[in-house]
């Protein structure tokens, strides 16, 4: 059971001062009777909640993609800097959203917001080798060695190794693309790997979580939220 002002706002209907005034005001009914008490407990899935008679309807949690752009933090805030979650439109700001999994400030790409944090936790364990895949460019021309190095999983210093990683070259019109794909997530992991090999990463965007693409219909800062199919998709370990 849960406070009813409380699953209110997570449903949307408001902020928790506006959801206290719907209550006050007399608008706002469960199971047909009018409630006075934003404290009142209620079963969110079992309860028929209604503001102004219409149904609300309940969402534990929400998940949303985000294609991120450059310049812009992971994180749900900051003193300083625009984080992921400021450029989160209005209608899901009343959830508690973080990043599920970072992505530098000069990175881009497919980040997952959430305020579920077992779900968060379940596709960053290490143990549940859940893939993400990337594009980058590198300052250096990359071959077959390459290829076999990141396989055999690498020392990028600090005491550090990482585990086998798939690495797949591939040469287009804007010269030699690298895919990455990793089941774990060390601190600058991609950077650190390429730089083992003498080169600078140039440019790095994170294309794909588990078996699930990044919409490329989003804009750069635009999101949104995801099915529960796509949510498996996620889950998948490839």
């Amino acid at each position: 059971m849960e406070r009813l002002d409380k699953v209110l706002a997570n449903m949307g209907a408001g902020s928790r001062k506006e959801v206290k005034a719907l209550i006050r005001q007399g608008r706002v009914r469960v199971d047909g009777a009018v409630v006075s008490s934003g404290e009142t407990k209620v079963d969110p899935e079992e309860s028929r909640i209604e503001v102004d008679g219409a149904p609300v309807r309940y969402q534990r949690h929400v998940y949303l993609m985000m294609n991120k752009p450059l310049g812009v933090i992971s994180a749900s805030s900051d003193p300083k800097e625009k984080t992921v979650v400021d450029l989160v439109p209005e209608r899901w700001r009343h959830w508690d959203l973080f990043p599920a999994g970072r992505l530098d400030k000069d990175t881009e790409g497919f980040v997952l917001l959430t305020d579920d944090g077992a779900f968060a936790h379940d596709i960053l364990s290490p143990r549940k080798h859940i893939p993400k895949t990337y594009v980058a460019k590198v300052d250096i021309p990359l071959d077959e060695r390459a290829v076999k190095a990141f396989a055999s999983g690498m020392d990028i210093g600090a005491g550090q190794i990482c585990q086998s990683a798939e690495l797949i070259l591939r040469e287009t019109e804007g010269g030699q693309e690298c895919v990455v794909v990793l089941k774990e997530g060390m601190y600058h992991q991609i950077k650190r790997m390429f730089g083992a090999l003498g080169g600078k990463v140039l440019s790095l965007k994170r294309v794909r979580m588990g078996d699930l693409p990044l919409d490329e219909s989003l804009a750069p800062g635009e999101c949104r939220e995801l099915t529960k199919e796509e949510l498996a998709r996620v889950q998948c370990r490839g």
